[in-house]
């Protein structure tokens, strides 16, 4: 027990562990309200919405994506050496 003031505290640990508990249910309960307003209802049948059932699986430009993706990266690669060459000491 600690001494605040020359007065003892008491329950400290108790009042922490409640408030925690209290916390906790607090949050599953919350969390639990958008699982109970889920449709049980399977959605229809049928691969990608998003297309005609005539078109193939990928939507857009795959080989554009990637490249995208590969410059995003070298990119980040340059400003990282060039943040270590500009920030090191000699």
């Amino acid at each position: 027990m600690r001494r605040r003031g020359g007065v003892r505290r008491r329950g400290g640990r108790l009042r922490r562990c409640l408030g925690a508990a209290v916390c906790l249910l607090a949050v599953l309960v919350l969390g639990a309200a958008s699982v109970f307003a889920a449709d049980p209802v399977a959605s229809p049948a049928g691969g990608d919405v998003r297309t005609s059932p005539t078109a193939p699986g990928l939507v857009g430009d795959p080989l554009f994506a990637v490249a995208g993706v590969a410059a995003i990266g070298l990119a980040a690669v340059g400003a990282t050496l060039l943040y270590i060459h500009v920030t090191s000491r000699r």
